[in-house]
């Protein structure tokens, strides 16, 4: 029995990486290498650790060097593309498109408010508040770009995959980021911390760390999670697929559970936390990510001696654990969701039944979603993209590589764990998977998935594409599989290929994107939107401070931004009252009578509506997905033009109210006047009846 013991203690530690050692400029804690008689220090130790430490000091000057790099890279792209330095404010709030506008507006809002000014956001005598916002933004890209290559530097264990890694992030930057054009965006303020948890997550998950390092690097983890959390409101869907990416690999015994298990309740303690910051955010409260988590951990506690026993009885006892977990997660949710009346997310669960193909669906909210392009599928010249930085074809390689040895890896340690001789067989094969590769290895494949699904989170994807393909090419284990594979194995040659072939990637990448790069930066645009700044200024002169405006959500934020005019509605969807107040202003643009357009205006308060040409004949979208064609569609009427409807939709009894209100008839003028126009908007007032 002890033979067999120390069989599987030896295999264990093999298949996991719980015996390799670090590289030699691997930023880990420095192996035991004193010699046990009299405690004298093997010859060349001080050298090495010298060199170590030179290693380490040169690639974190490289790591921070690369960072603020990207920042003033995109600081400058956002620049040249509007002469933002250049331009009047409101044509610079302006540039703050759709959802960003509105986010935009509560920094200005905070920072006009006289408490605020006379405390720490203070700064306009050495910057313009404007700056300081978009500057903090772009060095969160710094952060971004040095938390992907840390990561992929704990997982080669050589800084140099941090380089590649970081020049694959920026020569894609296409489709790895969108914040020089959309800064505002959430996702903007919590995709660097999401990158920090993934590196924080990477060295957790590494062997020998000591009692310190563990602690330190827990509170790292949930701080990043804390601030990720706090930043994105889809922060629970996304570690939702983080939370199965660990229950998939302790599942299969890849992962220490002690530490899965800390990481479940990190998870579960930042959105609490967050829900309490965020005024008891209902909506938290009923994410599945919370269910998820409370049914994994109350399933560990009932399951007892979960990965013992042999493969067929470890298999049927992970089935059962599975649909354990399935049906308290559902129950848990569900009890949560009755108690609290929540409502918030259903028109995400109708989208993704729609979306896959679960039955058509005719509800307004999940159908603005399915028509916009953003969140269809992810569009196969994304590859093309990926492929000429040689990104996809080394991803595409490291991928299949590393799935062979997680089959394997996951295969022994599910099989038979009592016979000594498949043991004593295992000891001597060399497929190993550490377990910060591992995890890793699951995390890109569940959000390639998700961008595969979803284009808008496809930026989700790439850039820790960036990190695994890096890892992969720098790798020592990656090297030495393949040698070993074509009988050409030596150390020596696995240090060559660890080193030759991503420094020949680099010169490439180097000399065929350096040149796009500098013309890039060189070239020179202005921003233009004359009838944007004419329908901002007019407002801002010619209406009363306390003044109501109704209109598309998209606008609204501009207007709220360059006038500070009060709203019936805005882009942040994830509230239902407001999705079905959006739904009802938007009847102006469906063919409802003026008496019901002018009844449903009143009833938020409206002062001032304002038409928009480009949605009202919008040709952007195919027949069906117009917004007026969803519009038709939710209230059971006949769409525009030529083309098959539903049999059960009717046509209206009245025209469309956006093009018949411009013809002044008497029926709409007793409650319309049009006071604004230019060639994009037309502002109508409401009449004040009695």
């Amino acid at each position: 029995m002890n033979k067999v013991a120390d069989i599987m203690t030896t295999v264990r530690q093999r298949r996991v990486g719980k015996g390799t050692e670090a590289a030699e400029d691997q930023p880990s804690e420095e192996k035991n290498v004193k010699n046990e008689e009299g405690g004298k220090i093997l010859p060349g130790y001080t050298g090495r650790k010298l060199w170590n430490i030179f290693s380490v000091t040169v690639g974190g000057i490289v790591a921070i060097s690369v960072g603020l790099l990207t920042s003033v890279y995109v600081a400058t792209l956002h620049e040249n593309d509007l002469w933002f330095s250049n331009i009047k404010e409101v044509e610079r709030e302006i540039s703050f498109r759709t959802e960003c506008g509105l986010y935009y507006s509560y920094y200005k809002q905070m920072i006009q408010a006289a408490s605020i000014q006379q405390g720490i956001v203070n700064c306009k005598q050495y910057l313009e508040p404007v700056y300081f916002y978009i500057y903090t933004l772009f060095g969160l890209q710094a952060v971004y770009v040095i938390a992907l290559y840390v990561t992929s530097w704990l997982l080669s264990g050589t800084w140099l995959s941090g380089l590649l890694a970081a020049c694959w992030y920026i020569t894609n930057r296409v489709d790895t980021t969108r914040v020089e054009f959309t800064i505002p965006l959430r996702e903007n303020w919590a995709l660097p911390f999401f990158a920090v948890q993934i590196a924080a997550i990477t060295y957790l998950l590494r062997t020998h760390l000591q009692p310190v390092q563990e602690k330190m690097t827990l509170l790292a983890v949930f701080i990043s999670t804390f601030l990720f959390s706090l930043t994105w409101q889809f922060n629970q869907f996304m570690m939702l697929i983080q939370a199965l990416a660990l229950f998939i690999l302790d599942c299969f015994d890849m992962l220490p559970t002690a530490k899965v298990m800390w990481l479940y309740i990190i998870q579960i303690s930042g959105l609490l936390l967050v829900c309490v910051l965020q005024f008891f955010n209902s909506m938290i409260l009923g994410s599945l990510l919370l269910s998820f988590n409370a049914s994994v951990l109350i399933a560990r506690t009932i399951q007892k001696n979960l990965k013992k026993g042999t493969l067929l009885n470890r298999l049927g006892k992970l089935i059962l654990h599975v649909l354990l977990v399935m049906w308290l997660t559902f129950l848990i949710n569900k009890f949560i969701k009755k108690i609290l009346h929540l409502e918030s997310d259903e028109h995400i669960f109708k989208f993704l039944k729609a979306k896959f193909g679960f039955g058509a669906t005719r509800d307004f909210d999940a159908n603005l979603y399915l028509c916009e392009e953003a969140f269809g599928l992810l569009p196969l010249n994304t590859f093309s993209r990926l492929s000429d930085t040689l990104l996809f074809y080394v991803y595409v390689f490291v991928l299949f590589l590393v799935t062979v040895a997680a089959v394997i890896v996951a295969f022994q340690n599910l099989s038979d764990s009592n016979q000594v001789q498949f043991m004593e067989k295992m000891e001597e094969c060399t497929i190993t998977l550490k377990p910060d590769a591992a995890y890793n290895f699951i995390h890109t494949v569940l959000f390639g998935c998700l961008a595969f699904s979803t284009m808008r989170m496809k930026y989700l994807w790439t850039s820790h594409m960036c990190v695994f393909a890096s890892f992969g090419l720098c790798s020592t284990e990656v090297w030495k599989l393949i040698l070993k594979c074509i009988h050409l194995y030596t150390p020596q040659r696995t240090r060559m290929m660890k080193y030759s072939i991503p420094i020949i990637t680099l010169l490439y990448i180097s000399y065929k994107f350096w040149p796009g790069i500098m013309d890039e930066l060189s070239e020179l645009r202005e921003f233009y939107d004359p009838d944007t700044v004419e329908l901002m200024n007019w407002i801002k002169s010619n209406t009363p401070n306390t003044a109501v405006f109704a209109g598309s959500m998209q606008l609204l934020a501009g207007v709220k931004l360059c006038t500070g005019r009060t709203l019936t509605n805005h882009p942040h969807y994830e509230d239902k009252n407001l999705r079905e107040r959006t739904k009802q202003i938007y009847q102006i643009y469906a063919k409802r009578s003026p008496e019901d357009v002018y009844r449903i205006l009143r009833s938020f308060g409206t002062d001032y509506v304002i038409l928009e040409d480009s949605i009202c004949y919008e040709r952007r979208h195919s027949r069906g997905c117009r917004l007026r064609d969803l519009l038709d569609i939710a209230n059971g009427h006949i769409m525009d033009g030529l083309g098959e409807n539903e049999p059960d939709l009717k046509p209206s009894l009245y025209p469309r109210f956006c093009e018949e209100i411009k013809k002044n008839l008497p029926s709409y003028t007793v409650h319309f006047t049009r006071v604004f126009q230019n060639k994009t908007f037309h502002v109508y007032k409401l009449a004040k009846h009695k």
